[in-house]
């Protein structure tokens, strides 16, 4: 499955209290695009048939069975740091990644 760091649970606690309807949760997907072929999205979202959970600090993460197989084993970060802010997906699947952190192949 996928890993949430202390730092990428606070933030979607966070988020979720802000701006996410209760029935909805984080999902993270890939998709086609990119400038390496692949992209991570993340979005608020309900629970879909199929779709797996990730339960940890009290929030539920979804993912699609699609987009599994591209993060199973990755590792979800928030980094609020001085060089930029924002989630980071260290992913063991990705043959090369952009400079973005956004795409992958």
């Amino acid at each position: 499955m996928i890993n949430l760091s202390d730092s990428a649970i606070k933030q979607i606690t966070q988020l979720s209290n802000e701006s996410a309807q209760k029935d909805q949760h984080m999902r993270i997907f890939v998709e086609a695009g990119g400038c390496s072929g692949f992209e991570y999205g993340m979005s608020f979202d309900c629970e879909k048939e199929g779709d797996n959970k990730v339960e940890k600090g009290g929030i539920v993460v979804l993912i699609d069975p699609s987009s599994l197989s591209y993060l199973n084993g990755c590792t979800i970060h928030f980094d609020d740091g001085l060089t930029g802010k924002g989630f980071e997906i260290q992913n063991p699947n990705a043959s090369s990644t952009c400079g973005c952190g956004r795409s992958f192949n």
